[in-house]
């Protein structure tokens, strides 16, 4: 699962974000460290969990992890050899499975064009103020660069705006633009998004990706995102070059946003600067900026700035792995339901109790187990569903859901057709659980479905137990969302023993290199079992539903990307 994108005011991830946020082994040493395998510690009681005799049904899913999570797939790291080493097991199994091939060129793989992208220097920035001469500004210390991954040569002169938070949310009658024309402009803003909204809409407007996509509908040819706290630009400058990742689109890469770049980050010590002759004093700007919740009143500054960025990109070629198992029904088998889960992880990283590598058992080689034990099990039904099932495992979902964004943008099947996506991402299986959690069911008909699907394993239904984490904008069926697809986020709940099972996963073993399949507590397989059989409940009904899956009305995000039924 990727990490978190949206903070109480603003991280450097977000602030210097090109579209699609790397995430990466936690605490990466300095240099690449040589992978190792975890110390010679106990390793006849390793052995013995590892290999403790199951049901052939756990053994069938835990086989499958016990290989993509053992050493030698050093984390399967998207767009490393053993990424790809992984992805052919995922699409040998889907052979084995009965699935016909849904990639490039007759395979079951769809190239991604994946390419990391970073500033290839310090760039410029001048600031003319409105008298008096040009104020070069200081790398480090006035400013830090972003990275355009669609122009590698970025040069804006333009006027600037302040406006305030830069969120335009008519639920809450918010509009942070209000009484100010930014068109041509650069506009200035910090990060962050008011506690006061629903959080997965609060993670929403907090991204900047959306801040950016926001400026770019109101004219504005630039964003500058002001340092939440002093201080905070000495830390963006000494890892300004830092790699993301998107994908390559064009010749260049993939930007949602692209009229509005990020141009990077500045000082609060500068910015005092901008606001000297406005009609908004800095003081008021420092006070208010201690909460999202502050409605500045936007403001043309009297000034003009001059940026010049400079981005590079290299290549990361990956792949996800697409299989079809086609529908029966003579109308609803041009109708897909997609089925996903991501099949990269983290991959090597600084050393932990001498464990360099990061193998990614829960996170989320468990997920993909359970993507492929879903399609043996629709398999040896007999029966083939009416609507036909996608199985998608994709890759670079650590690196800001880029493989299921690349999918969700070019797709194997007509995109219109996607009628619904449940995604599998790092299903915690510890202990027996009594109830499942589907982030974001009750955005559309799909929550009904999910309820049944419980019910059928004799298990409840339970809200998000912890909405403040934003999960339904943090995995790859979000993707699906801006696409308009209606989706949901499936995991074990957290009655009964679960809380305090995903604390201590979340705690001791969350991006760390002991996720490991003999990790202690251990892994229960046949929870894994009772989770592959919830998802085939849940996968079976949408099939096979005389309708298909709809937005609830006036649903916010049903509304935003123009999903069926929520107008």
């Amino acid at each position: 699962m990727a990490k978190s994108r949206f903070a109480t005011a603003a991280s450097l991830s977000l602030v210097l974000a090109v579209p699609a946020v790397a995430q990466t082994a936690p605490a990466p040493a300095a240099a690449t460290p040589a992978p190792a395998a975890a110390p010679a510690v106990n390793v006849a009681e390793r052995n013995a969990i590892t290999n403790a005799a199951l049901s052939p049904a756990e053994a069938a899913m835990k086989a499958h992890v016990m290989f993509l999570a053992s050493d030698a797939m050093k984390g399967r790291d998207a767009g490393s050899p053993e990424y790809d080493i992984a992805a052919q097991y995922v699409a040998s199994q889907f052979y084995a499975a009965g699935l016909r091939p849904m990639g490039d060129e007759g395979s079951y793989l769809q190239k991604v064009p994946l390419i990391t992208v970073k500033a290839k220097d310090q760039g410029s920035f001048t600031y003319q103020p409105a008298k008096g001469a040009a104020v070069p500004m200081t790398f480090g210390k006035d400013y830090v660069p972003g990275a355009n991954p669609s122009n590698p040569a970025t040069k804006v002169d333009a006027g600037l705006a302040f406006v305030g938070f830069g969120i335009v949310e008519p639920g809450s009658k918010r509009d942070d633009y209000a009484g100010v024309d930014v068109k041509g402009k650069i506009v200035l803003l910090f990060g962050g998004a008011p506690e006061s909204l629903h959080p997965e809409l609060r993670a929403h407007f907090g991204s900047a990706a959306t801040k950016r996509a926001i400026a770019m509908a109101k004219g504005a040819v630039g964003v500058l995102t002001i340092e939440p706290t002093m201080g905070m630009i000495n830390m963006a400058a000494a890892g300004y070059q830092r790699p993301r990742v998107t994908w390559e689109k064009g010749g260049i890469g993939f930007d949602p946003a692209p009229g509005a770049p990020g141009l990077g980050l500045i000082s609060q010590s500068f910015a005092q600067t901008l606001f000297a002759g406005s009609k908004l004093a800095w003081a008021d700007v420092v006070k208010g900026a201690a909460s999202a919740e502050t409605r500045f009143k936007a403001t043309a500054l009297p000034g003009r700035l001059s940026a010049a960025i400079n981005t590079e990109w290299t290549p990361l070629p990956s792949s996800n792995v697409v299989g079809l198992l086609p529908g029966s029904d003579a109308k609803l088998k041009d109708e897909f339901v997609v089925l996903s889960a991501h099949l990269d992880h983290v991959g090597v990283g600084r050393a932990v109790n001498g464990d360099t590598i990061y193998n990614g058992a829960e996170d989320n080689a468990v997920g993909i187990a359970s993507l492929i034990e879903e399609a043996k099990k629709f398999k040896a039904s007999g029966t083939a569903p009416k609507r036909s099932i996608l199985f998608l495992a994709v890759t670079a979902e650590e690196k800001g859901l880029v493989g299921a964004e690349y999918f969700a943008n070019n797709p194997t099947v007509p995109k219109a057709a996607m009628v619904a996506d449940v995604n599998l991402d790092m299903p915690i299986i510890t202990y027996k659980f009594e109830d499942v959690i589907a982030f974001g069911a009750d955005r559309s008909t799909l929550g009904p479905i999910v309820r049944k699907a419980a019910a059928s394993i004799g298990v409840g239904f339970s809200p998000d137990p912890m909405p403040e984490q934003g999960l339904f904008t943090r995995s790859d069926h979000y993707r699906f969302v801006q696409q308009g697809v209606p989706s949901v986020f499936l995991w074990p709940g957290q009655a009964g023993p679960g809380k305090a099972a995903v604390d201590d996963f979340f705690k001791n073993h969350y991006h760390k290199p002991s996720d490991e399949v003999w990790q202690m507590p251990a892994l229960d397989w046949s929870q894994g079992v009772r989770f592959v059989d919830v998802n085939y409940a849940i996968a079976r009904e949408i099939a096979d539903g005389a309708e298909r899956p709809k937005w609830n009305k006036g649903d916010f995000f049903g509304l935003l990307y123009g999903g069926y039924g929520a107008k």
